[in-house]
């Protein structure tokens, strides 16, 4: 169960998606960057049974928000394994380790950071429009938080639009390698939508092109096989 805000930003398939690219196997502790109510933390956690999950969220109002999550009745075996961290995710040095978020203290990341443009039309809501709207350089500068607070040969999974490849994949060089992608499309015969990216801390290994994800069956009236199994955490998105 999720609590969320009446007004202001609602996860939906996109924080699916992204819980889905931990690996069923995982287990450790795994920061979700931006968590906004808890969506994508949690569903990895629910999935991935020896998994700890920090929520980090900067702001009050959804940082509100997932600790009730975390403290619904519904999730009472997911409540000892997540707690949330109020913090900035681009605070950089002693900033960012004072914050809760120190150097080499996590074994995952999973980021699903802001990645409208400035110039897309943009929600009234203010706490909508806060989580929607990517900022200058937010790549950069919430992989570079990602690479400090991962330990050696942990994992990264993201999600963004395919627009911002090239700007992701700039903002990982020299910090993840091992990077696989996942295009997902509305429709298989559809352009993809979304990228969802996975990558391996101070790995040289290269780049992997994986199979699509199709959301929904070629009529479009319900999701496909696999995207309903991701949806309710029966399957990873990298088959692992």
């Amino acid at each position: 169960m999720l609590v969320q805000p009446r007004k202001g930003h609602r996860a939906g398939m996109d924080a699916m998606m992204l819980a889905a690219a931990v690996p069923s196997f995982f287990s450790g502790r795994l920061a979700d960057l931006g968590a906004g109510a808890g969506a994508a933390g949690l569903a990895a956690a629910s999935r991935c049974a020896r998994a700890e999950v920090v929520l980090v969220e900067r702001s009050a109002e959804m940082a509100d928000c997932a600790r009730r999550t975390i403290a619904h009745p519904a999730n009472s075996r997911l409540s000892g394994r997540a707690r949330v961290l109020v913090a900035d995710v681009t605070l950089t040095g002693k900033e960012r380790s004072a914050a809760g978020m120190e150097d080499t203290s996590f074994d995952y990341v999973v980021m699903n950071p802001p990645f409208n443009a400035a110039s897309d039309r943009g929600s009234p809501d203010e706490l909508r429009r806060s989580a929607h709207v990517m900022h200058e350089d937010i790549f950069e500068k919430w992989l570079r938080t990602a690479a400090a607070i991962t330990r050696p040969r942990g994992g990264l999974a993201l999600i963004a639009r395919p627009q911002s490849l090239r700007e992701i994949l700039d903002a990982l060089q020299g910090r993840f390698g091992e990077a696989q992608i996942v295009p997902i499309l509305p429709r298989i015969d559809e352009p993809a939508i979304r990228i969802v990216i996975r990558a391996r801390r101070a790995s040289r290994g290269g780049l992997t092109l994986m199979p699509p994800l199709a959301i929904h069956d070629p009529r479009g009236e319900r999701f496909s096989a696999r995207a309903d199994d991701i949806n309710n955490g029966r399957t990873s998105l990298f088959g692992d």
